[in-house]
């Protein structure tokens, strides 16, 4: 029996192992850390056959035959690296996935920013056409699960990050998105140039590609590359790269693709102009996989949003409380604050990324009342917020003190938002986003009796 060991804990890792099982490997689960919850996930996976190390540092030896990582492990690790070296095959979880569906029109969504909405954009538009086309990757599935389930789907719709693409040598989808580029992970990828091919070689490799022509490096990038891709402009007709033809833009409030209009850009609720180039690009990968104008339309008008992102959780006393939990970076909390009514309560901090703050601060400048700083992040922030002349912030460490603070200060100032938008990482104060915008769901959800009138 050839053996097979998956790095990595998580919710890809266990359904790696899974699909391997059932394809006849023997598997090993390895984790670096333990805990309660992992234990119970160890004597679990135990009792379906699948071992599971805990606490432990993967050692590649030559029994091994295949390795898959799981998509938060850097694919520099020094164990990596040896397996490599001693000609172990190693692959990400989306690369195993991809094995089993390529039989399968894949939709293959990346960006530093953007994916997710257009990922969940384009997969309510193919669902609303009566294809069966979950979401998987980044957000919902792990793409595993796709090729475990009974039901293949009529398309894969998966958004991929450039550690997912990293990890994956022949995954090619039937169409390739890129929603934005600008400088993010690059303690993981070291330099600009080297995250920018990692992502263009899932372009490279897809029959069709669309782009964001608004994204100011990816314009740069599209006067020489990608001529033949369909480009998107929200700025009209004569702002297109390449061929006009093949793109897609907003005319007179109008949705139009290669030439024919195909629904009102106002259809979509969500507000801001980053979500009308989302809009974008999922109609324009809608319409090259062949699908109606009315499944469009119904699709986007009955989209609900994206949690974590831009998400209103609730008003109380004419105050809205937002959660864009998922602005992990200076440049997706910057879309965050322009998108919402000023003067706005910002709750910022976590732990800081590498990146460009300039317009960011600006932004907040222009836009905040006052800032509440939270997690490891704070002092360093309040330091450039200083730096910048921008004095009205405090540092409150935690959620529950920047919640309540912020809806003092919302009252105070007459304050119409309360933003949660953190432009860091979670890592500091939470496993991930979603817990932490979950935490600041829970909390607004509390001051309900307290801002109720009686």
């Amino acid at each position: 029996m050839a053996h097979a060991r998956v790095i990595g804990l998580g919710k890809s890792g266990i359904v790696a192992a899974k699909l391997l099982q059932r394809e006849g490997w023997d598997v090993i689960i390895s984790d670096r850390q333990s805990s309660e919850s992992l234990q119970q996930q160890q004597q679990e996976l135990a009792r379906e056959g699948i071992a599971v190390e805990l606490d432990r540092a993967f050692v590649p030896t030559p029994s091994v035959q295949l390795i898959v990582v799981s998509p938060g492990v850097r694919w520099d690790l020094p164990a990596l690296v040896d397996a490599r070296n001693m000609g172990i095959e190693t692959i990400g979880e989306m690369e195993l996935a991809w094995r089993y569906l390529q039989s399968c029109p894949w939709v293959a969504i990346t960006g530093t920013n953007g994916k997710t909405t257009t990922t969940a954009l384009i997969a309510a538009i193919f669902q609303a056409a009566g294809f069966h086309a979950p979401a998987c990757g980044n957000i919902g599935y792990a793409a595993c699960e796709l090729a475990l389930a009974e039901k293949p789907p009529d398309w894969v719709i998966a958004e991929i990050s450039s550690y997912q693409i990293e990890s994956s040598t022949s995954l090619a989808p039937q169409i390739g998105v890129w929603t934005t580029f600008t400088p993010d992970h690059l303690s993981r990828h070291y330099t600009l140039d080297n995250y920018y091919q990692i992502k263009a070689k899932l372009l490279e490799r897809s029959r069709s590609q669309i782009f964001n022509g608004d994204d100011a490096y990816l314009h740069q990038m599209g006067k020489e590359n990608w001529q033949n891709a369909c480009w998107t402009s929200i700025r009209g007709q004569e702002h297109l790269l390449g061929n006009p033809d093949l793109g897609a833009y907003i005319e007179n409030g109008w949705v139009v693709m290669q030439g024919e209009p195909i629904l009102p850009a106002t259809t979509l609720k969500m507000p801001g102009e980053h979500n009308q180039q989302n809009l974008l690009m999922a109609v324009a990968t809608a319409r090259l996989a062949g699908i109606d104008k009315e499944a469009i339309f119904q699709g986007i008008d009955r989209f609900p949003g994206v949690p974590h992102r831009l998400e209103r959780i609730c008003t109380l006393a004419g105050i809205e409380f937002i959660n864009d939990s998922k602005a992990t970076n200076y440049d997706a909390a910057q879309v965050g604050l322009s998108s919402v009514d000023s003067p706005a309560i910002l709750i910022a901090g976590g732990e800081a990324k590498e990146g460009d703050d300039t317009g960011w601060l600006q932004t907040i400048r222009a836009k905040a009342a006052a800032v509440l700083l939270i997690g490891k992040a704070a002092s360093a922030f309040a330091q450039r917020l200083q730096e910048v002349g921008y004095d009205n912030y405090e540092i409150v460490e935690t959620m529950e003190n920047a919640v309540s603070r912020g809806t003092v200060l919302a009252q105070q100032y007459n304050a119409r938002v309360v933003l949660l938008s953190p432009a860091c990482a979670s890592f500091d104060q939470y496993e991930n986003f979603e817990q932490r915008g979950e935490h600041f769901r829970q909390l607004c959800q509390q001051l309900l009796p307290a801002l109720t009138p009686p």
